[in-house]
C-alpha cells in the first residue's frame, strides 16, 4: 500500500487558502445586547461586545488586533471580542437568548441562521445589504443559507465547500485522467480496483450526509421543499432523489468499489484513509488540503482535485458551509452594521480568508481566487461559484440532522437492510414528522 513519501519542498503560502477547520429551537422574541450602552476603552463611544468561534483562524491574535483598531479609528468605538469554541457556543447562544445577553455581532453557522431568526433574536440584515449595494456580490450558497422569507439573518463571511479530491500520482501512474461525469467516476474507480488491489477506489462514507447530497442534486432531486402554504416536505424519495441515491451507493453495493467498514465512517475517517495511502478519491472539504499538507509537505505532488463531476456534464452542486456574521438586535444598529461590513468586504475579508484558509463571501474575491490558479485551490473556488448548494433553510433541518435521518437511511442501504426506494421513504416519512407534515 502506497504511503505519502517525505522530504520534498514546503507548499507555498497560496496554499493555505484550502487550510481551516469549520463547519456548522426556537424561543420567544428576545433582544440582545452586550455593553451597547458603554464607553469604549478610549472613552470616546460605545463598545460593541463581538463573539467569533474559535479555531477557525489558527492564529486570530493579529487579525483581532487590526480590526479592532481600524474600527476604532472609523467609528471611534471600541470592540469587546470574544472567543467561543464551536462545540459550546450554540448552547451559549440559546443561554444568551433566554437571558438577554447576547452580544452586538457574532459569527453564526450556516444552519443558525434560520433558527436564532425564527427565535427572534437576529436583525434582518437585507436593508444594510441592499443599500451598501453587495446583494449581488454574496456568494449564492451563503446567502441563500441566511434568507428567510425576504429577511437575510446573516452575512455571509466565509465559505467552505467539498469536491472530489484524488491521488493524481497514481492516476498518473496508470495514465488514467480525473472523471468528469458519473460514468466516468465508476469507471476510474472500476479500474482502479483491478489496478491498485490494495487501495479502496471510493469509500463510501454512511456516517456523513455531505457526500451523497451532490448526488441528490446532480440527478435533479432535492431533499425537502415547501409547499404554497410554506409547509416544508421532503422530496428524498422522490424518483430524482432515489436515482442519485442509487447510484452513490451502488458504487460500495454493487460495484464493490467501497469497503463495509466505511458504512459508519464520518469525513474525518475517509480523510484518514486517504491520509494513510489506502482511498484513491474521496469527496471532502477545501479545509482538508492543508491537513495533509502540514502533515507532510510531499503531499502537494500527490492530490489532485476537481469539482464533482455531473451526470452526464457539467458539475454536481455540494453543500456550501461557512459562517456568517449575525446582528443580535444590537442597541448600535449603525455600529453594528458597520462591523459587519469591515469584516466580511475589503482588506479585512481577504485577510482573514487567507489566515483563517477558508474562503471569502464575495464572489468578486473568490473569482480573484481562482484566476490565481492554484491547482490544490481553484477547483474548490470553481465548485463554489458553479455549482454551489443550499440545505433546507428552515430551523426544523437543524432537528432533522440532529437526528442523523439522512446517515440512517445511508447505513440502511449500504448494509442491504433496504433498498434505496425503501430507506428513502423512510427518511421521507421522519423528516415529514420533524416538519409537522
Amino acid at each position: 500500500m502506497r504511503q505519502s513519501p517525505r522530504g520534498r519542498t514546503p507548499f507555498s503560502r497560496g496554499r493555505r487558502l484550502v487550510a481551516g477547520a469549520a463547519v456548522l429551537s426556537s424561543l420567544g422574541l428576545l433582544t440582545a445586547c452586550g455593553d451597547d450602552g458603554d464607553e469604549g476603552s478610549n472613552g470616546e463611544g460605545p463598545t460593541l461586545e463581538v463573539w467569533i468561534m474559535e479555531g477557525t483562524n489558527p492564529d486570530a491574535e493579529p487579525y483581532v488586533e487590526a480590526l479592532e483598531a481600524a474600527f476604532t479609528e472609523e467609528t471611534g468605538a471600541s470592540l469587546d471580542v470574544q472567543f467561543i469554541q464551536w462545540a459550546d457556543a450554540h448552547d451559549r447562544f440559546t443561554t444568551a437568548m433566554a437571558g438577554g445577553e447576547l452580544p452586538d455581532v457574532a459569527e453564526i453557522g450556516t444552519t443558525w441562521a434560520p433558527e436564532f431568526g425564527a427565535a427572534g433574536a437576529l436583525a434582518d440584515l437585507s436593508g444594510s445589504i441592499g443599500e451598501a449595494g453587495l446583494g449581488e456580490d454574496l456568494v449564492p450558497g451563503l446567502i441563500d443559507a441566511a434568507t428567510v422569507d425576504g429577511a437575510v439573518y446573516g452575512m455571509p463571511w466565509y465559505a467552505g465547500i467539498r469536491s472530489l479530491m484524488f491521488r493524481s500520482d497514481i492516476l498518473a501512474e496508470h495514465d488514467l485522467q480525473p472523471p468528469t461525469t458519473w460514468d466516468e467516476l465508476r469507471e476510474v474507480a472500476l479500474q482502479l480496483r483491478d489496478l491498485e488491489p490494495d487501495m479502496i477506489p471510493f469509500p463510501v462514507s454512511g456516517g456523513s450526509e455531505y457526500g451523497l447530497y451532490p448526488f441528490v442534486w446532480g440527478a435533479g432531486g432535492q431533499i425537502a421543499e415547501q409547499d404554497g402554504d410554506g409547509q416544508w416536505r421532503s422530496t428524498i424519495n422522490s424518483p430524482e432523489a432515489v436515482e442519485g441515491i442509487e447510484f452513490y451507493t451502488s458504487l460500495a453495493t454493487e460495484d464493490d468499489l467501497s469497503v463495509a467498514a466505511a458504512e459508519t465512517w464520518l469525513e474525518t475517517d475517509q480523510l484518514e484513509s486517504f491520509q494513510n495511502g489506502e482511498a484513491a478519491m474521496i469527496v471532502n472539504g477545501n479545509w482538508t488540503v492543508n491537513t495533509l499538507l502540514q502533515a507532510d509537505p510531499a503531499w502537494a505532488d500527490q492530490i489532485g482535485v476537481v469539482p464533482l463531476p455531473g451526470r452526464e456534464s457539467g458539475f454536481s452542486p455540494s453543500f456550501v458551509g461557512g459562517s456568517l456574521l449575525g446582528e443580535f438586535n444590537s442597541d448600535e444598529p449603525e455600529l453594528a452594521w458597520q462591523l459587519i461590513e469591515m469584516m466580511s468586504t475589503g482588506d479585512l475579508a481577504a485577510q482573514w480568508a487567507e489566515q483563517s484558509g477558508y474562503f471569502p463571501g464575495q464572489q468578486s474575491l473568490l473569482e480573484e481566487v481562482q484566476q490565481q490558479g492554484e491547482p490544490l485551490v481553484a477547483p474548490f473556488a470553481q465548485q463554489m461559484l458553479e455549482a454551489g448548494a443550499a440545505l433546507p433553510v428552515t430551523e426544523l433541518y437543524g432537528q432533522v440532522q440532529g437526528e442523523q435521518v439522512v446517515q440512517g437511511m445511508l447505513q440502511r442501504i449500504l448494509s442491504g437492510d433496504q433498498s434505496p426506494q425503501e430507506a428513502a421513504d423512510e427518511a421521507a416519512a421522519a423528516m415529514d414528522e420533524t416538519f409537522g407534515g
